[in-house]
């Protein structure tokens, strides 16, 4: 039998389209919304806003190397990270705390967090655009965008700076909850923060309000 062949689609790039429509169009401030987070079983859900220098000469070549954050090593993405920070026009984080999304629920927090990015850009702004996610109580032209930060250099950027704060920020939350490796897992579910939870039990950055929580707090 002969080998059966395999198509192997490489990553996709962002790329400024969208921006470079919108820009045409008369919109100068483009902000781009991306969160971090969401899936985690502990801390906060993160959310950035990025404002790219849409006129700036080379600005594809400069930022060549973002990309969807999940895609990118942590050494990647902090090098990137300043990267973006140094060229943006404005960029801002926004957070929904454990509590809050234990509250009002994962996608409701995760629009909070994206809402105070914006409002912390203290920036004017002609449009948003937003990974997956619409923001109804935000009073600014937007667009929504399944898989933007493969698509939206914008959104791109937004997804490192939202990943690399909230890595940041379980790191240091380590060391107030030793023992969980928050620095490694970030809060996700992994086997080793399963054991921990096991060990320890839930402690009171862990999102009680997600079934598996639920279950270690049975």
């Amino acid at each position: 039998m002969a080998p059966r062949l395999v198509k192997i689609t490489a990553p996709a790039w962002p790329d400024l389209s969208f921006e470079d429509e919108l820009n045409n169009a008369g919109k100068n401030f483009i902000a781009g919304i991306d969160e971090a987070g969401r899936g985690a079983w502990a801390g906060p859900v993160s959310a950035a806003a990025v404002i790219l220098p849409l006129d700036r000469e080379g600005l594809s070549t400069i930022l060549g190397g973002v990309r969807d954050s999940k895609q990118m090593s942590p050494g990647q993405r902090e090098k990137w990270a300043e990267i973006i920070t140094i060229n943006a026009v404005a960029a801002a984080i926004g957070w929904a705390e454990f509590d809050e999304i234990d509250k009002l629920g994962i996608v409701p927090a995760t629009r909070l967090a994206m809402k105070r990015a914006v409002t912390g850009l203290n920036h004017s702004i002609d449009h948003l655009l937003i990974d997956a996610v619409k923001l109804p109580d935000v009073d600014i032209p937007q667009t929504s965008l399944i898989k933007g930060d493969s698509r939206s250099l914008s959104i791109a950027a937004a997804s490192v700076l939202a990943k690399v704060s909230r890595d940041r920020l379980m790191k240091l939350l380590e060391e107030e909850y030793p023992g969980y490796g928050f620095d490694r897992h970030k809060g996700y579910g992994t086997a080793a923060h399963q054991k921990a939870l096991k060990s320890l039990g839930v402690s009171t950055i862990h999102r009680r309000s997600y079934a598996p929580i639920k279950r270690f707090l049975e």
